[in-house]
């Protein structure tokens, strides 16, 4: 089969589709298939890859899309299936239709919502109220064009049920024709990972005498650092804060660490290569994600597989991955003292953290890679076989 896989980041670059592309892309070659993705990077020329990479350089928008345009326009006819991995999905699923190519999407947020929220068309709500709610003209429009692109595709794959859901519920997708299919952890083996928390700590710089808090997410609004560094503000004076990731939020949660007298607990690290984040999570003594929205986060497979304890928002599919009591804790975004609670808690209980740990061992299979690209294997079979963008999924 000849796969055409389109990704809105691409190594170096950070990010979900960063992780999940270079991993599937090789899972597929690895069983005979032909693979080639087409990319928006940084980087000109990716290598490293046993399959071709187009990349698309990062500037203005509209041309960065039009190029997308393009390049599935001219490599569609000579892929048996697309996998499209954009929120911002209607070029690349249009090309691949005007070259009549079965298209499957694979869905990681509800896209009309992270516009609306970027473009403050929906205000604060988050993306339950949103879907509850009608705003202006231009959430209605993005909503159309959104559930026509999902038309247009042969299949669809959300990450968690709670997008698989959403797509059913409020957008009128055929239950049939969308498969939930979870993420899955791309990284080392953990058990290969050599240094322990104490070497990590030496490796990265830290004091060994201080208690450190780990977050690991973009630097968006609704990633909540801001509530973050609100939890650490009512933590003890011996306990740290290390963020990885940047974004639009930067500079003024910098500012709210100052604000907030935190200036000497809290370092931003910018964005960190993909190869540093285990060193990164062996060193935490816990690690914490208060986002008000998640798809299914990577960044929590990441740490479940190597069983720092988790704080988490309970929120969107955090909850598919995070069971409270069992294998963490889950607070609600909007709560610093509750999240400073559950911290704390976790710092101070080590039979907790221990009982945590050996439950995140054995969950570990739900999220392998082995058994997720199986199942998207499935499903893009499925749509490039004879029929197959006639009938929907299983």
């Amino acid at each position: 089969m000849r796969v055409l896989i389109t990704s809105p980041v691409f190594p170096p670059d950070l990010g979900g589709p960063a992780v999940y592309v270079p991993s599937l892309g090789r899972y597929l070659v690895e069983r005979g298939h032909q693979v080639k993705v087409i990319a928006f990077c940084s980087q000109r020329s990716p290598s490293g890859h046993p399959f071709e990479v187009e990349a698309i350089p990062r500037g203005f928008l509209p041309l960065r899309y039009l190029r997308a345009f393009l390049a599935v326009w001219r490599a569609a006819p000579a892929a048996d299936v697309v996998y499209v991995q954009e929120h911002l999905a209607l070029l690349h699923v249009l090309a691949a239709r005007l070259r009549r190519t079965p298209t499957v999407i694979r869905i990681m947020v509800d896209g009309a919502w992270e516009i609306a929220h970027r473009k403050g068309w929906c205000g604060d709500d988050d993306i339950v109220a949103f879907q509850a709610r009608s705003y202006g003209w231009g959430v209605g429009l993005t909503r159309a064009l959104q559930r026509t692109w999902w038309r247009w595709c042969t299949r669809i794959i959300s990450c968690s049920e709670f997008l698989r859901q959403i797509l059913i519920q409020s957008h009128g997708v055929e239950p049939a024709k969308v498969r939930r299919i979870f993420n899955a952890y791309h990284g080392p083996d953990p058990d290969t990972v050599a240094p322990t928390p104490p070497d990590a700590r030496g490796e990265l710089g830290l004091d060994p005498q201080r208690r450190v808090v780990l977050t690991i997410c973009r630097l968006m609004v609704w990633k909540g650092v801001d509530g973050i560094l609100e939890a650490m503000a009512e933590l003890p004076a011996d306990v740290d804060l290390l963020v990885a990731g940047d974004g639009d939020m930067e500079e003024s949660w910098k500012a709210l660490a100052e604000r907030l007298g935190l200036g000497e607990r809290v370092r931003f690290l910018g964005n960190v290569p993909h190869e540093r984040i285990p060193l990164l999570i062996r060193a935490a003594d816990v690690f914490v994600l208060n986002s008000r929205y998640e798809g299914l986060s990577h960044t929590l497979l990441e740490v479940l597989q190597f069983g720092t304890p988790m704080v988490v928002s309970r929120v969107c599919g955090n909850p598919e991955v995070v069971e409270d009591g069992v294998n963490g804790l889950l607070v609600d975004p909007g709560d610093p003292p509750g999240l400073a609670r559950a911290i704390a808690r976790l710092l101070d209980d080590g039979e907790l953290v221990e009982a945590f740990a050996e439950n995140n061992r054995t969950r570990r299979e739900l999220f392998s890679r082995e058994g997720t690209f199986a199942e998207v294997l499935e499903v893009l079979d499925d749509a490039a076989a004879p029929g197959g963008a006639d009938s929907p999924a299983n």
